[in-house]
């Protein structure tokens, strides 16, 4: 399987900067708290100086989603969306502990990621694309929806879409679950020095993966020279 951004997306938003990271091994055993508790605390840290919304990630993300026509206080990226709970709630939510890792290294970059269960994704294409309007997006309540024609999702061979708006929301059907061994995660960064941001995210993520699992994480910076992250079905990159 191939993922990548297509030429439309990038020219469209030319400072995106995107890396991903694939593993295979994961499973809901690991113990993730402490390791939680602390890029959770890194982003509170961040929040006591003033709220997500002055957050210049945050900032770049809306002005992304006005440009797409999106009303940035109506539709959040994901990474503001945690934020915001955290700072409202003082704490996120436990789903799944590779989920729950991934959330808490988001907030503390304040960049959106996206955790995929590649078993899920028909290949051998997954692109991030303006959509036709007939692709199928599964609620995590079960529901269908069709992303609006032009909307940017992640579109599988298969036509199923695993994102609405972009960085918005994930689809329920490749969300990691109990049985998932194989994830693809991807961090998308808009703001000026998002090339750095993103990179060091993956080393942060990679180191924390390789200690709380069996497993050996392959990585890639996305740009407009090199923009495919290619995977074989054995789990290898290629």
């Amino acid at each position: 399987m191939i993922f990548r951004h297509t030429e439309a997306v990038r020219s469209a938003h030319p400072g995106l900067a995107a890396g991903a990271l694939h593993a295979t091994g994961v499973d809901g055993t690991a113990d993730v708290e402490a390791r939680v508790s602390e890029y959770t605390a890194r982003a509170q840290a961040r929040l006591a100086d003033g709220p997500e919304s002055r957050f210049p990630e945050v900032l770049a993300w809306r002005s992304t989603f006005a440009r797409m026509g999106l009303r940035p206080t109506q539709y959040r990226c994901a990474s503001e969306s945690l934020l915001r709970r955290l700072r409202k709630e003082g704490a996120l939510p436990r789903i799944h502990p590779v989920v729950d890792l991934c959330n808490a290294v988001s907030v503390a970059y304040a960049v959106p990621i996206a955790v995929l269960d590649t078993v899920r994704i028909t290949g051998p294409l997954l692109e991030v694309r303006p959509a036709r309007g007939d692709e199928e997006y599964t609620t995590f309540d079960g529901r269908t929806e069709h992303p609006a024609p032009g909307e940017v999702t992640y579109a599988d061979s298969a036509g199923r879409a695993h994102a609405r708006r972009w960085t918005n929301r994930q689809s329920g059907h490749s969300a990691v679950r109990e049985g998932t061994r194989r994830i693809l995660v991807v961090a998308e960064a808009m703001h000026e020095g998002g090339a750095d941001t993103v990179a060091r995210l993956l080393e942060a993520l990679e180191k924390e993966l390789t200690a709380l699992w069996p497993v050996t994480p392959v990585t890639a910076l996305l740009t407009d020279a090199e923009p495919e992250f290619g995977l074989h079905d054995d789990g290898r990159v290629r």
